[in-house]
């Protein structure tokens, strides 16, 4: 089978904006939308973007696989001896459980409508420039809310915002986790629960479409070129998320927000 390597090179850069833009407040839907209006790279849309957020999720358990063998540890215990100290963790539970109802519900019945009404370059342009303006509303908040402090509100309110990032163009880590600041979660609590938040949204997704990447007409041709872009956005995906803690713990969500605006007047300009 012969292989065109600019191809494979085209989707490897795809699967590198993936992986870059996805645990960042930025918009990985939007970047590849810009990236393929204007580098002129198409995509069997739903099985790529399928693939390279899969490995997106593979990072995210990765980086948070303490985590997430805690709470399920914890979990496990107190439903089964009611034990006071894994209470947080089995609420913890709960709250993320919630707060994935909403955009479950909203993706499955609209996300098909959602996705073709609000596209194209400009609607992405002004789905960044909005989260810009959320960035900067929250630049400067510290909360004191650590994970055992949650509520119930806490989870709709960031619920209902990952709800919002359905559009294309809004960021699922900037609109969780400017709605968890604005709760007055600790940044490291609402990065921590925003990310949480994405594995069963994710996961259910690609789950929910596996057959559809099984049918896909173009799978056997494009397999390496998608395989090659899987496998970078993991990698990229890993370095980001890494990445982005460090700013989060520094409190510098001013950047990603100038960022968004830049970007965001650019392709309004020239799009």
């Amino acid at each position: 089978m012969e292989f065109d390597i600019l191809e494979i090179l085209k989707y490897i850069f795809l699967g590198l904006v993936q992986g870059i833009t996805e645990p960042i407040p930025i918009s990985s839907s939007g970047h590849l939308v810009l990236a393929q209006h204007f580098l002129g790279i198409e995509t069997k849309k739903l099985t790529f973007e399928l693939l390279v957020n899969a490995g997106s999720l593979i990072a995210v358990l990765i980086i948070y696989r303490n985590d997430i063998v805690r709470l399920a540890k914890n979990g496990i215990t107190y439903l089964t001896t009611r034990d006071i100290n894994s209470k947080p963790d089995f609420m913890f539970i709960v709250y993320l459980i919630v707060a994935t109802i909403p955009a479950g519900v909203i993706g499955v019945l609209f996300n098909d409508v959602i996705s073709e009404t609000l596209k194209g370059v400009r609607i992405t342009a002004i789905t960044l420039l909005i989260t810009g303006a959320a960035l900067f509303l929250i630049r400067n908040m510290r909360g004191r809310k650590r994970d055992g402090d949650l509520t119930l509100k806490d989870a709709i309110v960031v619920g209902l915002a990952q709800t919002v990032a359905l559009i294309p163009g809004i960021s699922r880590s900037g609109a969780t986790i400017v709605a968890a600041m604005g709760m007055k979660m600790r940044p490291e609590t609402a990065l921590r629960f925003s990310f949480l938040l994405y594995i069963p949204v994710s996961l259910g997704g690609t789950l929910l479409s596996i057959t559809d990447i099984a049918n896909d007409p173009d799978l056997a041709t494009l397999f390496i070129p998608y395989f090659s872009a899987f496998v970078v956005s993991i990698i990229a995906s890993y370095f980001a998320l890494r990445w982005f803690m460090n700013i989060m713990a520094k409190g510098n969500l001013i950047y990603f927000s100038i960022y968004c605006f830049i970007v965001g007047i650019l392709v309004l300009i020239f799009a």
